[in-house]
């Protein structure tokens, strides 16, 4: 294969173009590039990255190769490339860059296969595919593989083998989905290098999942099919960070917001928060929109669709489309047909109701929209460049476990953006210093 693959270079000026909008509010991420450049802390590194092609992940690309990586881009997701940034990537950038917007199964895990033939140092993955089929070969599972990874295996000698396994140092995980996973690995004692879990970090998942999920999903759903939110009946399923995003600006565009839990914690969250808050089959009767968010599977069942009221429109914003039983859907309703991008709809043979399901349960806010915006990808990505350098500067001294981010990295990115923003803070005096360490000084 050659070392790209993309629907069309000719794309390359448009996707730059998009590339540098971006750069003008990832003003954190723009002054790390500035530091790699001078320092060139990544020099020699082979970093095989697994990510959501979108302009704000060109900016990282760049940040990375500026430290002296050499770089390797595929798609995390078949439906979230941006095909012209995919383009851009190649020609303007010299990156070897493997994505196709709508790619099928088959080329997804061949551009896998490619992440890992790179024998990456660093792997960068969201949502744990490559670290998943590294595993896969490092425990003599190869038949277990995708089928395009056992191929490229298979025509690797003993000693290729040994350097792609061996040469991995570590690597950082960057969606909820991913680290479940990854700590699934850890806790069967199979992971083999260590990993640092991007989306734990505070500058992460308070901002990307909350801002950037809710803001980004619900601009997916309203492009895909234009409906009023407002007077609706939204229903939210997980609240977790993204679920709360989402809640809040379904909230904020006039909705009645149902949210549905397993977490008694997060349930009494959703019910403080003012969210009415019912098992997922009481809220089956009653919702005009339902957003999975949970990073688990067959959370809408046959069971829930045959409930729904006709119209419902159904969609995704969990990592993967396991979220929503789509073949249970499928087997119960007529053959479907295709309404308008990103919309199909699906009538229950029972009931004769209409189903609408969005890009095909996948990311709807990459799939049918842009994804999260740069401001909050700034600080992600941030998180993502700084902890590559600290895998390459730690190895030797980590486990292979998974990792939080580093709270020294986390408070230097918000730092980072607070300067950014132009907002200054308060700084402790020494007496409050020495009061908040010590314990003798009562009321």
């Amino acid at each position: 294969m050659k070392n790209y693959d993309v629907k069309d270079l000719k794309l390359a000026d448009a996707g730059r173009n998009r590339i540098d909008w971006a750069e003008m509010d990832m003003p954190v991420l723009r002054q790390i590039r500035k530091d790699f450049a001078k320092r060139k802390p990544l020099k020699g590194i082979r970093v095989a990255a697994c990510l959501h092609v979108t302009s704000e992940t060109g900016n990282l690309m760049r940040t990375l190769k500026a430290g002296g990586a050499s770089v390797l881009l595929c798609a995390s997701n078949p439906l979230s490339t941006q095909d012209d940034v995919a383009a851009s990537l190649v020609k303007h950038e010299g990156i070897a860059t493997y994505a196709i917007k709508d790619e099928d199964h088959e080329t997804y895990y061949r551009h896998i296969a490619a992440s890992i033939a790179f024998k990456p140092h660093v792997t960068m993955d969201d949502g744990a595919d490559v670290v998943g089929q590294l595993l896969m070969l490092a425990l003599d599972r190869a038949k277990d593989a995708a089928p395009a990874v056992q191929a490229w295996w298979k025509k690797q000698n003993e000693k290729s083998r040994r350097q792609t396994i061996e040469g991995v140092i570590g690597g950082c995980e960057e969606t909820t989905t991913g680290v479940i996973r990854l700590k699934a690995m850890e806790a069967e004692g199979v992971l083999r290098f260590p990993i640092v879990a991007i989306n734990d970090a505070y500058t992460k998942h308070l901002f990307d999942n909350l801002y950037g999920t809710g803001q980004s999903t619900l601009d997916g759903v309203l492009r895909a099919t234009n409906r009023l939110l407002a007077g609706s009946t939204v229903v939210v399923a997980g609240y977790g960070n993204c679920g709360r995003g989402c809640a809040q600006r379904a909230r904020g565009g006039g909705a009645h917001v149902i949210v549905t839990e397993v977490d008694p914690l997060r349930a009494l969250q959703a019910t403080m928060d003012g969210f009415q808050v019912m098992p997922i089959k009481e809220a089956s009767k009653h919702g005009d929109l339902f957003i999975t968010v949970t990073g688990d599977i067959s959370v809408i069942r046959p069971e829930h669709f045959r409930l729904m009221k006709d119209g419902a429109i159904v969609c995704n914003s969990g990592h993967f489309n396991v979220e929503l039983d789509i073949v249970g859907l499928r087997k119960m309703s007529k053959p479907g047909r295709t309404v308008r991008g990103f919309v199909e709809e699906f009538t229950i043979k029972e009931t004769g109701r209409r189903v609408y399901i969005l890009a095909d349960g996948r990311l709807v806010n990459l799939s049918a929209a842009e994804g999260h915006p740069a401001q909050v990808m700034d600080m992600s990505f941030a998180n993502q460049a700084l902890c590559t350098e600290y895998i390459v500067k730690n190895a030797a001294k980590l486990e292979k476990k998974v990792y939080g981010v580093p709270a020294n990295i986390d408070s230097h990115i918000s730092a980072m953006k607070l300067k950014a923003m132009g907002v200054k803070i308060d700084v402790l005096t020494p007496e409050q210093k020495k009061y908040l360490a010590s314990w003798d000084m009562g009321t």
